[in-house]
């Protein structure tokens, strides 16, 4: 799909407020609502627009912990892959997951009430892991920025984002 300004727009516009209304997208693109509504249902059709969700306050919900924790494995292959995967998929307190290229393995972004639950996370479950070898936390003291999605910027060249 070919994205012109518009699109551009819509895109930056829904990911700062994702219950916006078509009519509320015709004031901040100057198209009209129709319009809108026609070109949000493409994007969504294309996948571009994946789903919309509401942001959560993690600290005002009680989790005031996050740990950023660099994994990695005793030993790789396609089983090892999937069940670590696994893992991944079974404890909530992992809110993000990425395999990376570098000096870990996986990097987990860990969302925790406290340093006890921290505590127990780490012992409890990712150092008995079978695959698991080495861990290294870092505790976040302070974000600077937390942004959700992409910035989407219009490519001349290409025609798309």
């Amino acid at each position: 799909m070919k994205l012109d300004s518009f699109d551009i727009a819509i895109l930056v516009a829904l990911q700062k407020d994702g219950a916006m209304t078509n009519a509320g997208l015709s004031e901040v693109v100057n198209l009209s609502a129709s319009q809108c509504s026609r070109r949000r249902a493409a994007l969504e059709q294309a996948g571009i627009i994946e789903g919309y969700t509401a942001r959560l306050s993690a600290t005002k919900l009680g989790y005031g912990l996050r740990a950023i924790i660099r994994v990695n494995l005793s030993s790789h292959g396609q089983n090892n892959e999937n069940d670590f995967a696994r893992f991944v998929a079974r404890h909530q307190q992992i809110r993000s997951a990425f395999s990376v290229a570098g000096d870990a393995d996986y990097i987990l972004d860990v969302r925790v009430r406290d340093l006890d639950a921290f505590a127990e996370f780490v012992h409890g479950h990712l150092l008995p892991h079978p695959q698991v070898s080495q861990v290294r936390s870092e505790i976040v003291l302070l974000t600077l920025k937390d942004e959700k999605g992409v910035a989407p910027v219009h490519d001349a060249t290409s025609g798309g984002i």
